[in-house]
């Protein structure tokens, strides 16, 4: 990812999480390693290791000296030195999960509520984390994240038609949720903590850049550039869904016709293939399929598109074998070490893990919790408290 620490104001609680982040993603290192990454001295990372250590949130493990001397200490996330609480909310129901430090999902639990009102939402997602949090009652709680289909402060657009939460506009999400929940909130497109989630913990570990596709109610998706989701100036970059790509073709509730995600999506999915068969929807939209990849390739120039979602059990697969050939683009390379595309099994598992990771992000260092937060009603305090994380 290319973190670098930073001597500006802000710089601890930045290179805090800087630390972490490099440890998590090398499973084990050493002070020495660490320092060298970040372009940190060594006393600064040893005196955040050592705060890290006192708050539980790090292992420090020595081997057994072998010879003259001692090895430099090991270091590695301690899982349950924290957890964040993902939760998702579409118009088909709400998903949560609680996640741990390393982005295991702990338990996760689901609720239908078709087209719910903001109320009922609220009141479930407080039952639900309340159960969530029953499976680690003296675990250490560092916020909930909520991911929900955007886009967000669009008047035309926000909130609006079946792929969206219809009549939720002009409602304080972030301070619902802290009040339903007594935790620090943050809020998310799906599309963009389903990235995330990715990136920190699937397919996207191990890539600097991709393009995430995103088949949920609605179809969405995102560049991730050297580890960081692109949300575009107010939040909104990612609505490919409404790109209208069929001249003439079915009203979309944004106002325009023949939009992308009114042939590709779940809800689509689910009125198209009910109507005509599951082989015959396929075969249906996979020139529209094969368009879009020729779309994303040529604007991105990603590594590869992973693509994921709510898709029923393989679904996917049969959409990019439905697709064959892909036509002609920049990515078609004969030096190529992946595929152009590859398919995510995470999931919601993916939105729940990149919704929970916004919370831990933005308690242990609320700047670079802000900068997910960006446009979002301000950026919620750091958690503090007996067991808390001061800036």
């Amino acid at each position: 990812m290319g973190l670098r620490g930073t001597n500006q104001e802000f710089g601890r609680p930045y290179n805090r999480r800087i630390v972490l982040e490099v440890i998590r993603q090398s499973g084990t290192t050493t002070r020495a390693r660490i320092a060298r990454q970040v372009g940190l001295t060594i006393q600064t990372v040893s005196t955040i290791i050592r705060e890290l250590e006192e708050l539980g949130l790090l292992l420090s493990l020595r081997e057994q000296p072998k010879g003259r001397g001692y090895p430099p200490a090991a270091l590695r996330i301690n899982p349950e030195g924290g957890f964040g609480i993902g939760v998702h909310v579409t118009p088909l129901g709400i998903d949560a999960g609680l996640i741990n430090l390393n982005g295991d999902v702990i338990g996760t639990l689901r609720r239908d509520l078709r087209k719910s009102t903001p109320d009922a939402a609220f009141s479930l997602i407080a039952d639900l984390v309340r159960e969530l949090r029953a499976l680690r009652p003296q675990g250490r709680m560092l916020g909930v994240g909520m991911a929900l289909p955007g886009p967000f402060e669009v008047e035309s657009m926000s909130f609006v038609g079946p792929t969206t939460m219809v009549g939720w506009s002009n409602v304080a999400l972030r301070e619902r949720l802290a009040e339903a929940t007594g935790l620090p909130a943050f809020l998310e497109a799906d599309m963009a903590a389903a990235a995330l989630g990715e990136k920190l913990y699937g397919l996207g570990a191990d890539l600097g850049e991709f393009y995430y596709l995103y088949f949920g109610v609605g179809l969405g998706g995102t560049l991730v550039h050297d580890g960081a989701v692109l949300r575009g100036a107010r939040g909104n970059a990612g609505e490919i869904g409404h790109v209208p790509l069929v001249p003439d073709g079915d009203p979309c509730p944004c106002g325009n016709r023949g939009c992308l995600e009114r042939y590709i999506s779940l809800d689509a999915f689910h009125r198209r293939a009910g109507q005509i068969g599951e082989a015959a929807w396929l075969a249906e939209v996979a020139p529209l399929f094969r368009a879009t990849v020729t779309m994303i390739e040529n604007l991105f120039d990603p590594q590869t598109i992973v693509l994921g979602g709510l898709a029923p059990d393989g679904l996917l697969d049969r959409l990019v074998a439905a697709a064959g050939t892909l036509p002609n683009s920049v990515a078609a390379r004969s030096d190529r070490s992946v595929s152009r595309i590859l398919v995510s099994d995470a999931g919601q598992d993916a939105v729940l893990r990149g919704a929970a990771a916004l919370a831990v992000a933005g308690a242990l260092s609320p700047r670079f919790g802000q900068m997910f937060a960006q446009g979002r009603e301000g950026a919620p305090a750091p958690l503090l408290g007996q067991k808390g994380i001061a800036a």
